[in-house]
């Protein structure tokens, strides 16, 4: 199982998580994205509608009908309705359920750090999971050590 955790540095994760949904989608995948907060969920919808006509990325909110069908699916919980197997933390706080799935996308900034440090240390000792991190650079990630 992968966990990729993306500190988020210079665009908040509504600006990135459109690139990670659309590679998704692209491998004919579907995404479970998990926040806490119903703001921080509007703002991501609000991310996901905002791109050119092409590169629409159909979306619903968990619990307004239709779950099973979304493409991606935006929630409170790591219930993935959608039958997704790749799943988004979007608010800096590690969840074990996200274990269950085939690949995991974490997103912290500078506010939930020191949980994404605690949640890397505790990760990167556990059998079968491969954490890698990412770092924006400008307007580019790299894979830090």
């Amino acid at each position: 199982m992968q966990v990729d955790f993306y500190q988020l540095s210079r665009d908040p994760v509504e600006q990135v998580l459109p690139a990670i949904a659309s590679r998704i989608l692209d491998l004919g995948e579907r995404l479970l994205v998990v926040a806490d907060d119903a703001g921080r969920l509007a703002r991501i919808s609000e991310g996901l509608w905002a791109g050119s006509p092409e590169s629409f990325l159909a979306h619903g909110r968990a619990g307004e009908g239709r779950d099973a069908v979304q493409p991606v699916l935006l929630a409170s919980d790591c219930h993935a309705a959608n039958g997704a197997r790749h799943i988004a933390i979007a608010d800096g706080i590690w969840r074990e359920e996200a274990l269950s799935f085939d690949r995991a996308f974490y997103f912290f900034d500078h506010d939930t750090i020191e949980g994404a440090r605690a949640s890397w240390r505790a990760l990167a000792k556990r059998e079968g999971v491969t954490p890698r991190f990412w770092r924006q650079e400008g307007r580019k990630w790299v894979q830090g050590p």
